[in-house]
């Protein structure tokens, strides 16, 4: 039997904003055994790799490093020499500042194959953030990247300070936040003028990035006051000018402000999408996650007389899914709802049953169990039968009121949502740190799955300083009920409305 043979993709993963991957370097992260990633790599990239891949740690934060280049050079090379796919996730670009060739030396004295796949470098995404151009017309068009933080062990500079002040328009270091009175020394004992405008961008591209400008003279004073350190770009030249006409991410509204999302892990992404888009630090902490139920029997059993119901009703995204997932696992189609009235509750739920072809009967005007109960009033329901396929722990006013309105109410479980307990986030170390803005919750299930993530009796201390965002008034009465505090109600129970409702409270729109 021939041997797998293994092969390294060494990958830029960009500078910080996960949406700055190449399509290459994301197939790379999806078709690897093994993925070994560094500090300034978003660990976000990772929900990429398959469930089975093995994922490694690299580390190596400004000095602190939990594996040395030797024995990360040494890990691939082992990797990919036992038969893997490995992909080496490297922060910005592999060849820009990034060891990359190093690496890929190694591999090529043990024969070992490999492809390197470029990515975005932060010396041009974070200037580009904070609205700096490299290249203007108007002002140069000649640019160098350097270090900032030459190899400790040099006898003296390989840089070319002269040679960079006469010849070059933009100056971009990288890694020199720590050394920037001796660069700025440097310059300006070359010949720069004191008046030269300057600029550094810390966390560049990501929720976390932070600014600051001025000139050579006055610099190392502003970074101090500001508070800035590594990781951190320095960008010197005129075209630095721009910045204040030019600067747009630093002027997103949720800007920086840590946004816990409750959801299923599955269902999470379009809040976190729309958060991110301005500029939330989004941290998924799936409180809940939706399984098919305990026993399907029930759901079977509904599913074998549906020519003996007269309505179909949905109150979430889920039940249709798990509703029509199970009828066409049973070989049946459409064709065996087609005589059947549909109700749902939501524009979500209308659009998901709208994806099998069925145009929902009845869209109440709000999205909870009382505004379909006051839909059906015009509706005759005396004697007819309800197929009700939802979560097993529903609220039961919906049963009841139908019930009440003479309907034969069959309910049954679709599908049921357990807790979850993710170790991605210390979440109590996090709240009693108050290093969290916002946390938001999208159903009474995940403000339950929540809470029995804290300890008992505490939870009303851990969130008090925390602004909790619910999806409407039934989920928010449940956390009251709880004893957490809840300073945002969406107007519009859907994942939208508790987006604008969040952005209308932290730009204060009212």
């Amino acid at each position: 039997m021939e041997n797998k043979k293994g092969k390294v993709y060494l990958v830029g993963a960009g500078p910080g904003d996960p949406g700055l991957i190449t399509l290459k370097g994301r197939q790379c992260i999806e078709r690897a055994d093994v993925i070994v990633y560094d500090y300034l790599a978003s660990s976000f990239l990772l929900k990429y790799a398959r469930k089975d891949a093995e994922i490694i740690y690299a580390g190596k934060q400004g000095g602190n490093h939990s594996m040395s280049q030797d024995n990360i050079n040494d890990l691939i090379a082992k990797k990919a020499g036992e038969g893997h796919v490995v992909t080496r996730l490297k922060g910005g670009d592999p060849f820009i500042f990034g060891r990359g060739a190093e690496e890929a030396e190694v591999l090529a004295e043990k024969n070992i194959s490999f492809e390197i796949v470029p990515g975005v470098t932060s010396a041009i995404a974070a200037p580009a953030y904070a609205g700096i151009p490299l290249t203007h017309r108007s002002f140069t068009s000649t640019v160098a990247f350097v270090t900032g933080h030459e190899n400790p062990e040099k006898e003296k500079s390989g840089i070319n300070w002269e040679a960079l002040v006469k010849g070059i328009g933009t100056i971009v270091f990288f890694m020199g936040v720590k050394n920037l009175p001796n660069i700025v020394g440097c310059l300006i004992d070359n010949g720069m003028s004191p008046d030269t405008s300057i600029a550094l961008i810390q966390w560049g591209t990501t929720p976390k990035q932070a600014s600051v400008s001025g000139k050579l003279s006055n610099i190392v004073e502003r970074v101090k006051a500001a508070g800035l350190k590594p990781p951190s770009i320095i960008v010197v030249g005129d075209v630095v000018k721009l910045k204040d006409t030019l600067c747009w991410y630093e002027k997103k509204p949720l800007l920086g402000k840590r946004i816990v999302v409750t959801r299923a892990r599955e269902q999470a992404s379009d809040l976190v999408n729309l958060l991110s888009e301005n500029g939330a630090d989004c941290i998924e902490l799936p409180a809940i996650k939706v399984e098919p139920p305990d026993d399907w029997a029930p759901l079977d059993k509904a599913i074998g007389n549906l020519s003996t119901y007269d309505w179909l009703v949905f109150t979430s995204v889920n039940g249709v899914s798990f509703f029509f997932d199970r009828l066409f696992s049973k070989g049946l189609d459409m064709r065996s709802v087609g005589n059947l009235k549909t109700a749902v509750i939501g524009p979500a739920t209308e659009k998901r049953l709208f994806e099998y072809g069925i145009k929902s009967d009845i869209v109440p005007k709000t999205y909870i169990a009382e505004s379909i109960i006051d839909s059906f009033k015009n509706e005759e329901l005396r004697g007819q039968k309800v197929l009700l396929p939802r979560a097993s722990e529903a609220r039961a006013i919906l049963p009841e009121e139908l019930f009440k309105m003479g309907a034969i109410v069959d309910e049954v479980t679709a599908y049921k949502t357990s807790s979850v307990c993710d170790e991605s986030i210390n979440l109590i170390e996090e709240l009693t740190n108050k290093t969290i803005d916002m946390v938001t919750f999208t159903s009474s299930s995940t403000v339950k799955n929540f809470a029995a993530l804290l300890p008992a009796g505490n939870i009303g201390e851990l969130t008090k300083d925390v602004v909790v965002a619910a999806i409407g008034p039934i989920t928010a009465d449940t956390a009251k009920n709880m004893g957490i505090k809840v300073g945002i109600i969406a107007n519009s129970f859907t994942i939208p409305g508790l987006y604008e409702a969040i952005l209308q409270y932290y730009t204060k729109i009212v």
